[in-house]
């Protein structure tokens, strides 16, 4: 018999209390539903995009980086408007589920849809400075200008490509290698002599002044020539000697081969050999010039100095202050072209030439003179062939210091180099064919006047009465507190005091 409404309301209220805790999980089941797909889908977005969270922490390290730049450095973005923002997060949204259901059922993104990250992450965005483009511009120039190839085949083709670039005419500085090593260097191309003997027939020395004289004097301003000496026993490699003893320069090259084989018969060779004290010496000319464009020929018999315990990978002392000295002067307007006379070797100066490193640009260029005039070409070939050679690089040097900003400029920051007198007897010190008119002038002064070669060159007014034991001399007023010499800067270890009759 069918049971009634009355006996099933008896029965579901006996059954009730035991079976609500089985309702009461299937509701908590129910309502947690929900928050497992909300995590199913977060958990799953995470794996198709595993960069998020990364992409956010960069976001907020260059905010943090833009916010510690000055306001001048950085550009501050439009704000976005409200559809703007709107449809920004609904893209991100679009996006992240692009994520999910990629990860569900195998879909991938398509390449190229992300918007760059300054458009989706508005905010402050650095600027680079001037002065980083000036520096980075700066290095792009020197990497350029490192390494400056041979390009030029006729002294015409280098003559209109100075001018094309503005350089008309330039000035000259003459540095001569008095070293030892000129004894022995000439036993194959000088016969066995030394390459700085005196006779009849010019020596090597003699030859490339007069050809230097010849093919680049047209391209020196005014004619006047600052000539230096180095590696005698007055100077070592330390220090140069001027070839007058006020130090002002020769006029015309004439005089300079007179006052070459008048200095001569009166030093002694020594050594070791370095270029850094004449390198040194032009930059500095270059400098109290306020950066006009100079050129130092350096006419030289051998290669820097380098002892036998010297490794093939390290540089003896001499080279690296000769390295340091041209590395130095490519940061003035300075070329410097280095004529090799005698037998050489020049391996290592054919590694000075091509691998000199951290320059502002290649500023050294070598010149076999020997070779070149072994040619079995005429006179006239020769010398074209040799101020080829010497000039080639000249127009893309000058263009260099042009784009560098290097020409013109007054540092104010070179070594300032005293050269010591020439090593002459006193009595044949004579003046410079410039400067003779107001020397006569003053050798006509009064008998109690000191004449200008006899005057102290630190007070310019007392006689000279002191002598060092370097062979400089000075008034007895300034000598007595010096502890070095302040014209080769040896410290004084002897001080003699003269007397005059």
């Amino acid at each position: 018999m069918p049971a009634t409404t009355d006996e099933r309301l008896k029965k579901f209220h006996r059954n009730f209390p035991k079976s609500l805790p089985f309702h009461r999980k299937r509701i908590n089941f129910i309502f947690s539903i929900p928050l497992l797909v909300q995590l199913f889908f977060a958990c799953a977005g995470l794996c198709a995009d595993p960069c998020h969270q990364l992409r956010r922490l960069s976001v907020r390290s260059n905010k943090r980086r833009a916010s510690s730049l000055p306001p001048s450095h950085v550009r501050r973005l439009p704000p976005a408007s409200a559809s703007g923002s709107l449809y920004h997060r609904i893209g991100h949204r679009r996006r992240r589920m692009g994520g999910v259901f990629g990860a569900l059922f195998g879909g991938h993104r398509r390449p190229g849809r992300r918007a760059p990250a300054v458009r989706r992450h508005r905010g402050l965005v650095p600027q680079p400075s001037a002065a980083y483009d000036g520096g980075h511009r700066r290095a792009m120039l020197s990497k350029k200008y490192s390494y400056i190839p041979d390009t030029f085949t006729s002294l015409d083709q280098v003559a209109a490509a100075l001018r094309q670039q503005g350089l008309e005419s330039s000035n000259l500085i003459l540095g001569i290698d008095f070293t030892r090593s000129n004894e022995w260097t000439g036993k194959q191309s000088f016969g066995g002599q030394s390459l700085h003997r005196l006779g009849d027939t010019p020596n090597p020395y003699e030859q490339a002044i007069s050809i230097i004289g010849k093919t680049l004097a047209p391209f020196d301003e005014d004619n006047l020539i600052p000539c230096f000496g180095f590696g005698d026993a007055t100077t070592h490699d330390y220090n140069v000697f001027s070839f007058h003893h006020d130090n002002s320069p020769c006029h015309g090259f004439e005089e300079v081969l007179a006052c070459y084989r008048k200095i001569v018969p009166h030093l002694r060779l020594s050594g070791p050999t370095s270029f850094a004290p004449i390198v040194e010496a032009a930059v500095d000319i270059v400098d109290r010039s306020g950066g006009q464009y100079h050129v130092l020929v350096i006419v030289a018999d051998g290669q820097v100095t380098r002892s036998v315990d010297t490794g093939d990978s390290d540089l003896s002392p001499q080279e690296k202050r000769t390295v340091d000295s041209i590395v130095m002067a490519s940061s003035y307007p300075l070329s410097i072209i280095l004529v090799g006379v005698g037998d050489g070797p020049w391996e290592d100066m054919q590694k000075f030439d091509d691998k000199l490193p951290a320059r502002d640009f290649d500023n050294f260029q070598f010149v076999n003179f020997t070779s070149i005039m072994a040619r079995s070409t005429t006179a006239q070939q020769k010398e074209s062939a040799f101020a080829l050679a010497a000039l080639m690089e000249v127009p893309i040097q000058y263009k260099a210091t042009v784009e560098l900003g290097i020409l013109g400029r007054l540092t104010g920051n070179a070594k300032r180099v005293m050269p010591a007198p020439p090593p002459l007897p006193p009595a044949q010190r004579q003046p410079s064919l410039r400067t003779g008119a107001s020397n006569v002038n003053a050798g006509s002064a009064q008998p109690g006047e000191p004449r200008d070669d006899q005057v102290c060159p630190i007070c310019l007014t007392n006689a000279k009465d002191l002598a060092f034991g370097c062979g400089h001399m000075c008034c007895r007023e300034c000598g007595e507190s010096l502890t070095r010499c302040p014209i080769c800067r040896q410290p004084i270890r002897s001080k003699l005091r003269l007397y005059s009759g």
